[in-house]
Order: C-alpha cells, then sequence, then structure tokens
C-alpha cells in the first residue's frame, strides 16, 4: 500500500527524529492521524511554540526562552568553574551532579570529514568567554568518543599558555558493573586513571 502525499509528508517529518527509522515513524503518524488527533494538534502547536520562543543564551549558549538562561542569572553559581559540554542535553546531565559552577556549550564536537572545525562548533566564541571570566578551572565534558577527546585536546592546548586550571572528567568502570562486562577502551581508561586509595 502506498501513502497520500500528505501522509508520506508527515512520516518524512517525523524521520528527521534521531532513532526513529521508517516503520517507527509510520506507526507513530498513523497513530495521530488514526487515534489521537487532539494530542497531534497539541503537538503541532507545542513544536511552533517552542521552535518560535526557544533561543540560546546568549553567555553559555545553552537553550533558553530569554536572552540568559536561569543558570547564567543565578548569582550563586560559581563563576571560577566553567564547565564545556558538547550540546544542551549535557547541561541537563551534569546539573544532576550537583555542579554549580557555570557552562558553556560547544555546537557538537571537532570533525573534519563532517566539515566542522573550530569555528563551526563555537571555539572562537569560547576563548571570548573565558578571557572575559577567566576563570580558575575549565572543566572539560566532552564526550569520551574519538570525536569528543580530539575536541577536549584540541581546546586544552589552547588553554595551555593561561593560568587556568584545565581538567578533563573521569573515564572509567560504571558504578555497580562488573568487570568482565566492561569493554576493553573503559577498562583501558579506567587503569589509567586509577589514584591511590587514602588510607
Amino acid at each position: 500500500m502506498s501513502f497520500t502525499p500528505l501522509i508520506r509528508q508527515l512520516i518524512d517529518s517525523f524521520r528527521i527524529l534521531p532513532g526513529v527509522g521508517q516503520k517507527t515513524a509510520q506507526r507513530m503518524a498513523l497513530h495521530l492521524l488514526e487515534r489521537d488527533r487532539k494530542g497531534a494538534l497539541r503537538l503541532a502547536h507545542a513544536l511552533e511554540v517552542a521552535v518560535n520562543g526557544v533561543g540560546y543564551c546568549e553567555k553559555c549558549r545553552a537553550l533558553s526562552e530569554s536572552p540568559l538562561c536561569s543558570i547564567c542569572s543565578d548569582q550563586r553559581r560559581d563563576p571560577s568553574l566553567l564547565c564545556i559540554v558538547q550540546g544542551p542535553m549535557d547541561v541537563f546531565a551534569v546539573e544532576q551532579t550537583g555542579y554549580r559552577g557555570r557552562y558553556f556549550v560547544l555546537k557538537g564536537h571537532l570533525s573534519p570529514l563532517d566539515g566542522l572545525g573550530p569555528e563551526a562548533i563555537g571555539i572562537p566564541e569560547l576563548m571570548d568567554a573565558i578571557t572575559e571570566v577567566m576563570p580558575q578551572e575549565v572543566i572539560l565534558a566532552t564526550n569520551p568518543t574519538v570525536e569528543g577527546e580530539a575536541t577536549a585536546h584540541y581546546i586544552a592546548q589552547l588553554l595551555h599558555d593561561k593560568s587556568i586550571l584545565v581538567s578533563r572528567l573521569a573515564h572509567g568502570m560504571p558504578l555497580g558493573g562488573e568487570l568482565e562486562l566492561v569493554d576493553g577502551g573503559t577498562l583501558t581508561h579506567a587503569f589509567a586513571g586509577r589514584r591511590p586509595i587514602s588510607q
């Protein structure tokens, strides 16, 4: 059975979401059309309002509905700590740890093959922000992937001559994990990052 042009357009629209393939997009589109048209209209309205009303914080570049996000406008945050993350979702993840410093959100990671150089991900803006604030510590919280490591290394090199402590999130064993189930790369990082047990 072939879909009508409007249904095909709806299915294709769902496919722009990460992790949504052809079958999942079809299920979502048909569910909304067959069983939940009010929900579909609510979804369409919420998307339109969010796309028009949510922008980026002028300071940290996290998603925000105002020029400054709630974190940057919070005077209780520690300006001596600056955590660099790859995207807005990472801010929400780090916030769950109780971190109370500031953030800078990159637009991804360095990837020359994809045409993502320093300018594309916001490195010049990052350096301007660091020069303006001069934090005592910059925490590189990019993903533990090849690209994330390369991005962290690149930023660390740029900060080498500044009087700033540059740290990297630790990698290694997951809490509650079993040694035999941990992959080799994670185990290698865990060994490299081992530290003495204080007596």
